[in-house]
This record gives structure tokens, sequence and C-alpha cells, in this order.
């Protein structure tokens, strides 16, 4: 689609280090951590500015070429995929921090910023950016997918923190959306646009963030259960009675046996909940844990570790992060569907057990952030044996129907990329022909991240 005169112009844009077309650098731009079919681009160009990107996507446009961004790779629904060629715009090398205002609570970036070395450096200041998706994700990742992860039950998700932007329109137009206000009533509010629009209406190159002061005290616990049922229901108790759990994290039995396989552990290999609570002194969580002590008795708790320390709870945190990548090595040659549907709390028994259920006879693996009503199951395969795979999506459209059926959604923080299209005119209805109406508004000739959202 790109030959070696435009490929020349690419490099007039840049330079000749900052372009690629090489085999090597394509196949590893043509997937993320999913199963989807590898679908390389024609070419990866890394920017350094706003302006560099505003001339590649302008020059994309007047060429009619397809051009997908590019974060970390790490996401887990195809959602950077280049899935009809074209040029993939690397974000990596915009990773400045441009400020830090520790006053305001606020810091202002660029899009391929690491949220883990930016948390380490806010640090010094007292400060926290709180959405915590676990994989070494970009800050424009995040907001192109609106990602949350383990604080989200307390703190809530990126789109809670996003105050400004800078967008690259479609043709290359540069707009700034938003502003440093706490709260503002001042016409549409295009900053949530495009938190969670992938890269469909423009590409992300800065941003302001809001921040959270780092907590004083905090409480880490670990609880197991007899069952799936006790330990999920545990966390609507917990959550109905008034308690402010900073994370709340359920992992079935089959998860924590990974875990202790692939990280040399001894964990109860039982339903597990992970909990974490922050306050202002050291009294009053301990009269929250007492709380939620009983509670758990009362669900046939089996065994409890409160008050874990700063370098167990950090172990135990970074395990809960690599959840993911100790099921897929305890399975090699497989690859994984991961469902992560979200439902009402109410529900979340229920839901749990479901998914259970349906995939009871299948490699699975259940688990989730529990207070914020959202559910993963692993599913592991082999896509190229058409009987076993079918199996796999029927439990994936059963537990995604259930989940819209309680008033769900078929993606918690995954966001939709290629694997959660087929679900969105159930999800949606009507509106999501408005959404294709943005969509076409904005992006006439759909080059932007084509082959996302609408089937």
């Amino acid at each position: 689609m790109i030959n070696a005169d435009e490929i020349n112009q690419l490099k007039a844009i840049l330079d000749k280090e900052r372009v690629s077309a090489g085999e090597s650098v394509r196949e590893l731009h043509s997937h993320d951590e999913s199963y989807h079919m590898h679908m390389p681009p024609d070419i990866v160009v890394w920017p350094h500015t706003t302006e560099e990107v505003s001339r590649l996507v302008e020059w994309a446009y007047e060429k009619h070429i397809p051009v997908t961004p590019w974060g970390a790779g790490t996401s887990l629904e195809g959602n950077p995929i280049p899935v009809k060629g074209g040029m993939l715009i690397n974000f990596q090398e915009m990773d400045k921090i441009i400020a830090i205002r520790q006053q305001d609570f606020q810091v202002d970036l660029q899009a391929g910023v690491i949220y883990k070395e930016m948390n380490k450096i806010l640090g010094h200041h007292g400060l926290f950016f709180p959405p915590d998706p676990g994989a070494a994700a970009t800050i424009g990742g995040m907001i192109g997918n609106n990602a949350s992860g383990i604080r989200t039950v307390k703190y809530g998700a990126t789109k809670d923190y996003v105050m400004r932007l800078t967008v690259v329109l479609p043709g290359g137009r540069i707009i700034h959306t938003g502003n440093r206000a706490r709260k503002s009533s001042s016409g549409y509010n295009l900053v949530s646009l495009f938190v969670g629009s992938e890269g469909t209406l423009g590409f992300i190159t800065e941003a302001t963030l809001g921040l959270i002061g780092l907590p004083v005290n905090f409480m880490a616990v670990r609880a197991t259960f007899h069952s799936v049922l006790n330990a999920t229901d545990t966390v609507f108790q917990i959550m109905n009675s008034g308690l402010s759990p900073a994370a709340m994290e359920f992992l079935d039995e089959k998860v924590i046996k990974a875990l202790n396989k692939d990280h040399n552990l001894s964990l109860e290999e039982m339903p597990t909940l992970l909990m974490e609570f922050h306050g202002f002194s050291g009294d009053g969580l301990r009269e929250e844990m007492a709380l939620v002590e009983e509670i758990c008795r009362e669900n046939k708790l089996l065994s409890i570790d409160k008050g874990i320390g700063q370098t167990e709870r950090s172990r135990l945190w970074e395990m809960r992060h690599l959840t993911f990548e100790s099921i897929k090595r305890s399975h090699p040659g497989l690859l994984p569907l991961i469902m992560d549907v979200a439902v009402p709390l109410s529900c979340y028994s229920e839901m749990a057990g479901y998914a259970k259920e349906q995939t009871k006879d299948l490699l699975a693996y259940v688990f989730g952030h529990a207070g914020d009503g959202n559910i993963h199951a692993v599913v592991l395969d082999n896509p190229h044996d058409k009987d076993r795979w079918s199996r796999v999506e029927e439990a994936n459209r059963k537990i995604v129907y259930k989940a819209l059926e309680f008033g769900g959604t078929c993606t918690g923080e995954h966001g939709v990329g290629i694997g959660k299209r087929a679900f969105l005119p159930q999800e949606h209805g009507e509106a999501l022909e408005l959404m294709k109406t943005i969509k076409q508004s904005i992006d006439p000739e759909g080059l932007m991240n084509p082959g996302k959202f609408f089937l």
C-alpha cells in the first residue's frame, strides 16, 4: 500500500531513523496480547511532537492510507491491530512529562508516558494517578480504552481524571479540549467524547490529568472462602456496609493454583478476596478491619490474613497484576479469549456463578475487580481448531448476554477493539447509530484506526 517514494516522503516529515518498513518491526506491531489474527502495518513511524503527528495524519489522509495508533501493545481486544495495514504511529517516543503542578494536583504529559513510570516520579511529590490496569500501559492507551483496574472501586476509572486533551483529528487538524479547572459547564464535553474512543475519532498526543495525594495509612487483607458464592456475597455485603475499600479483587481457586505454580507460593487454593483499605489513621483502619472480618466470617471464612506489611502487600498486588501472564505460562501453545463483563453490584454473585457454570467444561479461570462488578473469565484453547474454539466463543456469547440482561456491559475496561464489536448492537440499540454518525462526521474517510467498534 505504501511505495518507496511515499516512504521517502515520510522520512522527510520525520527522519530515516524513525520510519521503518522492516519485516520484524511490522510483525512486532501486528498484534497485541489477544488471540486475534496478526495483521501487520505497511510502515511504522515514531513521532516526537504533536506537530509531527499532525503532519503524518495529514499525509495519510491525503494519500487515503489507513492510520492506527500504538501505545505499548498491552491491550486485550485487538484495539491497536492495524487490520487494514497502512501506517502505524507508535507513540512510545512521545514520553515526556511536561509539567507537574503539585499545588493543583495535576500533571501535563505526552501520550507515550508509561503510567507506572509516571507514578514513580509523582510519588516524590506525594501524588499518584490512581487507575492501575497492571500492564505497563501508556497514558494515551489508557485514555483511549478508558482503562481502570484494581483501584476503580474507590478512585474511579481513567475518565474521572482526564481534564484536558490535545487531539490530532483526521486530516491533521489539532484541537485542544477541556481545561485545568475542577469543573466546567462550558459547551459539549469533548474530553469525554475522546476518552474510550480508541483512536477512531482522533489521536491523543498530550493530556492534563488530575491526581490524588498518596494515602498515609493502608491495610491489606487476603481472605479465603469455602465457595465462590461465599466470596462474592462478601463483596456485596462489604460494599453495602458503608466501607470504602481501595481495592477488592476476586480470584477463583484455579487462579490461585496458577499463581502458586508460577511464583512458587503456597496460598490456599480456594476462592479468594484480596482487599486494601486506605485511611487517615491506623486506629480507624483497625476498626474497619474488625467489621470486614465479621462480614467475612458470616460468609464461611476459611482464613484471613490482615495487616499485611508493605513488602507482602506489594508482592500480592504484583502477583495479582501478573495473573494473566501466570495463566498463559501454565498453558504454552494455547491462546486466551478474555471476557471482561461488568454488572451492577447486586448481580455480581449470580454473574460470577454463571461464568463459572458456562466455562466448567473449558480450560477457564475466573477472577476480576469485584468491588466494581467487573468479571474476567480467561478461557484458553486453540483458535485454529474451529470445533473447539466455537465452544469457547459460545461460552463468551452466553456470558456477555447474561451481563447485558443484568443491565451491564460487554466490556468493563478492555475496550471494544475487534473482540467486542458484535455485542455493541445488543448493548446500545439505536444509540449505536448515533455513534456511527459521529464517526462519519469526524472521520468521513474511515481512516482512523479502521475496523474497530463497528462491524
